[in-house]
């Protein structure tokens, strides 16, 4: 059984995955390899929905939880957090607009948005990753094994 205090871990792993498909995914569109492209975007878009739902769960029941870390890297953190949620939540209709495209096979807009989509939603799994390592870091997450 998964406790709530796991979340945060699941997600990173998520989204840690989601991005190997997202890069394996660009380097098969790169080769012309549109059926293995389409296998690694599909997957990306399941785990990365996987996340969301991890991550929904997650904050419905702890809340906002606080940055501890102090210094120099507090605005650093700030900044990747900031980028990361207003990336994520521009990102999310592009993702499915593009899916859309695709499943319609109007793959000459489908990659007109695709190549914004992938280096945006690159950067929001990536990051996703970075935001919990300077959490886990900074033991931001200890006092999550404090709740009742």
């Amino acid at each position: 059984m998964i406790a709530i205090t796991d979340l945060p871990q699941l997600n990173a792993v998520l989204n840690s995955i989601a991005t190997l498909f997202l890069l394996t995914g660009y380097i098969y569109i790169r080769k012309r390899n549109i059926t293995a492209h389409m296998r690694m975007m599909w997957a990306a878009l399941v785990i990365s929905g996987l996340f969301l739902i991890s991550y929904l769960i997650f904050h419905y029941h702890v809340g906002s939880v606080g940055y501890d870390g102090t210094g120099w890297i507090r605005p650093v953190y700030f900044a990747i957090l900031i980028s990361h949620i207003i990336l994520a939540i521009v990102n999310l209709p592009m993702i499915l607009l593009t899916m859309y495209r695709a499943v319609r096979k109007d793959f000459q807009r489908h990659r007109k948005i695709a190549r914004w989509t992938w280096p945006v939603w690159m950067y929001v799994s990536v990051t996703g990753v970075l935001v919990y390592v300077m959490m886990e870091v900074s033991g931001s997450y200890d006092k999550l094994y404090y709740l009742p």
